[in-house]
C-alpha cells in the first residue's frame, strides 16, 4: 500500500513560492520520511493523518536517532504541508499545529578560567586610557553587569565606600551588586584622573555621552588580544565568567541568579 505523496505541494513550493533547490530538497526529504513512515503503518493517504499518528511519527524518528534540531526541521515541513492542505480545503484541521519536537540542548556559554580572567583585567595602567580600561574590566568581572548596565552607569550609582553598585536591569528592575576590592581601587584611580561629577557617566564616550556598547565590545576584544588571549572574548563572556566563578566558590545558585538579575534561575 502506498501513501499518497505531497507532490502537488512540492510543485507549489517550486513554481509559486520559487523556493531554492536546496530548500526544496530539504522539504522533499522531510515529507518523504513522513510518507515512508505512513506506508509502513498501512496509511494510504497523508491527508487522513491525525495528530496522534503524527506524534507517533515524531517519536519514531526520535528513537531512530534523529537530533532534536533535525526533528524540529522535519516537523516544520510537515506543519507547513498540512497548513497548505487546510488553506486549500483538503483537510479540516492541521494535525501538526500543536505538536512540538524535543528541544535541542542549549550549549553552555564559554567562560574564562580564573587565571585567564586575572590576566585579562591586569591591563597596563600607565598608557592612554589604561586606568579606564582597568576599571571597566575589573567592574565587569567583579559585578557581572550586563553590557547595557555598564554603559549606562553614572558615578552616582556607585557607592565605593560600601562596595556597591546600583543598576537598572531588564524590566526596569533595580538591583544592588557588590563591587570587589580590586574594582573599587581601579574605579577610585579612574575617578581621580577624570575628576568627574556625580552625574557624569563612569565610562564616557565621544562628547561626554555614555560609551557605546559597540565601543566596549571592540575594546574588550582588543585588550584580550594584547594580553595574549586568543579566545573570542566579549562582554557576555565576562558576565558568565563572573557567574561561573561565583557559583564554584559559593554553590549558591539562587544568590548568583539575584546578582545577575535573572528572572529565571
Amino acid at each position: 500500500m502506498t501513501a499518497t505523496g505531497p507532490s502537488d505541494y512540492l510543485a507549489h513550493l517550486e513554481v509559486e513560492r520559487r523556493m531554492s533547490a536546496h530548500t526544496l530538497d530539504a522539504y522533499r526529504r522531510d515529507l518523504a520520511a513522513l510518507s515512508d513512515w505512513a506506508q509502513a503503518q498501512g496509511i494510504s493517504d497523508l491527508e487522513s493523518l491525525q495528530a496522534e499518528q503524527l506524534r507517533a511519527f515524531v517519536a519514531a524518528e526520535h528513537r531512530r536517532g534523529l537530533s532534536p534540531k533535525s526533528l524540529q526541521r522535519r516537523l516544520s515541513a510537515c506543519r507547513s504541508y498540512f497548513q497548505w492542505l487546510l488553506k486549500n480545503g483538503r483537510i479540516a484541521l492541521n494535525p501538526a499545529a500543536a505538536i512540538k519536537a524535543p528541544k535541542a540542548p542549549r550549549k553552555l556559554p564559554q567562560v574564562l578560567d580564573a587565571d585567564e580572567a586575572s590576566r585579562l583585567v591586569e591591563v597596563p595602567t600607565d598608557v592612554k586610557l589604561g586606568l579606564r580600561d582597568r576599571a571597566l574590566l575589573e567592574l565587569f568581572y567583579s559585578s557581572g553587569l550586563r553590557l547595557s548596565e555598564l554603559c549606562a552607569l553614572r558615578w552616582r550609582d556607585l557607592d565605593l565606600g560600601n562596595g556597591l553598585v546600583t543598576v537598572l536591569g531588564k524590566g526596569n528592575k533595580q538591583r544592588s551588586v557588590p563591587v570587589g576590592s580590586h574594582a573599587r581601587a581601579a574605579l577610585d584611580a579612574w575617578r581621580d584622573e577624570t575628576k568627574a561629577a556625580n552625574d557624569a557617566p563612569v565610562f564616557p564616550g565621544r562628547g561626554g555621552a555614555p560609551i557605546s556598547q559597540r565601543a566596549v565590545q571592540i575594546r574588550i576584544r582588543q585588550l584580550a588580544q594584547r594580553q595574549g588571549m586568543f579566545k573570542h572574548v566579549h562582554p557576555h563572556m565576562l558576565r558568565h565568567s563572573f557567574a561561573s566563578h561565583m557559583l564554584e566558590s559559593s554553590g549558591d545558585l539562587r544568590g548568583v541568579q539575584e546578582l545577575l538579575g535573572h528572572a529565571d534561575i
